[in-house]
């Protein structure tokens, strides 16, 4: 059942990308669409006996390396965690493909995308189900292929060429961070399979390890650097840059990478290595910061967008946050109960955009809307629920998992944490604010658009709809049906040794004002949101015009884009330019092979002028080579 899991999607992408010529674009896109929902189906089954009677199993697929002290196995490796990925990869990507059909049905090279997704799906699935770190590499690199690919599938667009050249490049700095990360785990281990590094780990505690005069322990320095590879496939706070310009790729695209599985590789990497993670309180207290602070920075840009692509992709790089500081105050468990919900309405939000814009022929500025929720009342419905869920509204999914974060977060009881629990109040007060505003300027108000009569405007095809049908069933009862695994009573049974804990959780029953205060601010934002966004615009036009610099601050993101290009993009384009021009061109094309065709060129004009027909010049030449052939022998 495992290898079929795997290799489904594989299988799927090989037909439709080398075979999808002579299939045709139809059983392409049914194709591929039904071996991942097999996947799905059979993902929940496995998850059902790691539930229901703790299921674990460790299948080797193959012997992939064996040199030296180096032993390294293809494996498919199921556990609580691996089960929980397995279910939010596989089912957000089934339906990411038949949602497809219907968004994709004019372009022209649906095979091409169909293969696209199913070869993605399948590098997810070897990173989660890996039981070493170099399989969980090699995974890890392929998504990030994959998500080159799927970014600039619009090639032809020069925005989509650059977002996903830029993907590729800032990933590759935490992938530099990470692969260091786990060389140093395989110099001190001399292994890199989980088991056997996790149980050397409390031996090592005290291991230090110098590097140009400067020694640190050992354990800090290898949490620090994987965390560096999750920062950038998260998007955390400095390697952020990416995520929203990603939104260049199709919508379809947006929901698989940005909402559910690429972005949260991160957390799961982090979750995984809780065994180590443990044992280092310098990361854990720098993965808290980084994660409250990527939450507040993008909440706050979020709220001025207008890009409704955008607005949900900083939407994600805040909710990636709420994860990173739970993982940060060693709550693992809540970081995957929080993955597991975002992805059911993060996926919705995306997938409703996706749809959205498909009425609005590729529109997506939401100040280009308004006034549309009668002429697409299926979609607008089905966004409400994802808005509702990602607010934290009570009794929704988002509700259970956002408030636990902020509950363990001010128990844990240091400053670290405490800080990180206010933040995360105010920052689910932003998310409610910017996540209302997006439906009622979209939704709401006057009908806006200059281009499209409002009558033209109509619903998606069913194929985009049930999908979102499906997702908002899993945004209204995910947390409550499966708050009990994940945070409960039976959190210990379920997670079992797949997550370590040095010290328990506390247990401690955290203050009514807690646990009350964040689904009030979420309830009254809608009332509030409405009145600042659809019946009294003026006032936030005002806050604009008053608060100009600030306005212009998080309208151009903290200006991140340009500091990055005044200090790394300028000037390595200009070293470029001056290496191009002087060294190639002047010098090693000078002297090199234009400077040698030249002088062949050359040459070869003198000779030619030989070539006259004239026997007495031919005889004259075969003299002087006759000579110097004799002059050679009598010297030697």
């Amino acid at each position: 059942m495992e290898y079929t899991l795997v290799f489904l999607p594989l299988i799927g992408a090989i037909l439709s990308g080398f075979f999808g010529r002579y299939i045709g674009d139809r059983n392409s896109e049914i194709i591929t669409s039904l071996l991942v929902s097999i996947s799905a189906l059979l993902s929940f089954i496995i998850f059902k006996e790691v539930a229901l009677n703790n299921y674990e199993n460790n299948l080797v697929i193959l012997s992939w390396i064996n040199s030296g002290m180096l032993e390294v196995n293809w494996s498919i490796k199921i556990d609580a965690v691996s089960s929980v990925m397995l279910v939010v990869v596989c089912l957000i990507s089934a339906l990411v493909h038949i949602y497809s059909i219907g968004y994709m049905s004019h372009d022209p090279h649906k095979t091409r995308f169909m293969a696209y997704l199913s070869l993605f799906t399948f590098a997810m699935l070897m990173l989660v189900t890996s039981d070493n770190f170099l399989q969980l590499f090699f995974g890890w690199e392929g998504v990030g292929l994959c998500s080159y690919f799927l970014i600039g599938f619009w090639f032809k667009k020069d925005a989509a060429n650059a977002a996903a050249i830029k993907a590729f490049l800032v990933n590759r700095v935490g992938d530099f961070g990470f692969a260091l990360g786990i060389f140093l785990i395989f110099y001190l281990f001399g292994t890199v399979n989980y088991n056997e590094v996790f149980s050397q780990i409390p031996q090592s505690v005290n291991k230090e390890i110098s590097f140009i005069g400067i020694t640190v322990k050992a354990i800090d320095l290898i949490c620090i650097l994987l965390f560096l590879g999750a920062m950038g496939k998260s998007a955390q706070f400095l390697l952020h840059t990416w995520l929203p310009d990603a939104m260049e790729g199709p919508t379809p695209v947006s929901a698989l990478i940005h909402a559910a599985t690429m972005v949260t590789a991160g957390v799961f990497l982090v979750v995984r290595c809780s065994p180590i993670f443990e044992y280092s309180q310098l990361a854990l207290n720098i993965i808290c910061i980084v994660g409250m602070t990527t939450a507040f920075f993008a909440a706050t840009v979020a709220i001025v967008q207008n890009d409704i692509k955008k607005i949900i992709a900083y939407s994600t790089c805040s909710q990636l946050g709420y994860m990173f500081f739970a993982a940060g105050v060693g709550a693992y468990n809540v970081a995957m109960f929080h993955l597991f919900t975002h992805a059911f309405f993060k996926a919705l939000l995306f997938l409703g955009s996706g749809s959205v814009i498909h009425s609005f022929k590729d529109e997506q500025d939401i100040r280009n809307m308004g006034g549309v929720w009668k002429k697409l009342p299926y979609t607008w419905t089905l966004m409400i629920i994802g808005t509702l869920a990602l607010t934290g509204f009570p009794f929704l999914s988002g509700y259970y998992s956002k408030d636990a974060i902020i509950e363990f977060a001010y128990l844990k009881g240091n400053g670290f944490t405490t800080l990180a629990a206010y933040i995360g109040i105010f920052t689910a007060l932003l998310t409610a604010i910017y996540s209302w505003r997006l439906i009622f300027k979209t939704f709401h108000g006057n009908y806006e658009n200059k281009k499209l009569k409002i009558e033209t405007m109509h619903e998606s095809p069913y194929v985009m709809l049930i999908p979102l049908a499906i997702l908002a069933i899993g945004s209204v009862f995910a947390g409550f049906f499966f708050k009990e695994i994940f945070i409960g009573q039976s959190k210990d049974y379920f997670w079992a040794d797949s997550i370590k804990f040095l010290l328990p959780l506390s247990s401690d029953h955290p203050p009514y004002w807690i646990i009350y205060l964040t689904p009030i601010v979420v309830v009254l934002s809608i009332p509030i949101s409405y009145y600042l966004f659809v019946t009294n615009k003026n006032i936030t036009k005002w806050l604009a015009d008053e608060n100009k610099p600030l306005y212009n601050f998080l309208l151009n993101k903290w200006y991140f884009d340009e500091l990055y290009d005044y200090i790394f993009v300028g000037p390595s384009k200009k070293i470029g330019t001056f290496f191009w021009k002087s060294i190639d061109i002047k010098t090693i094309d000078r002297f090199g092979p234009d400077g040698i065709s030249k002088l062949i060129k050359k040459l070869s004009n003198k000779a030619v002028k030989f070539q006259s027909g004239y026997i007495y010049q031919y005889a004259f030449i075969m003299l002087l080579g006759f000579s110097a052939f004799l002059t050679y022998l009598i010297v030697t």
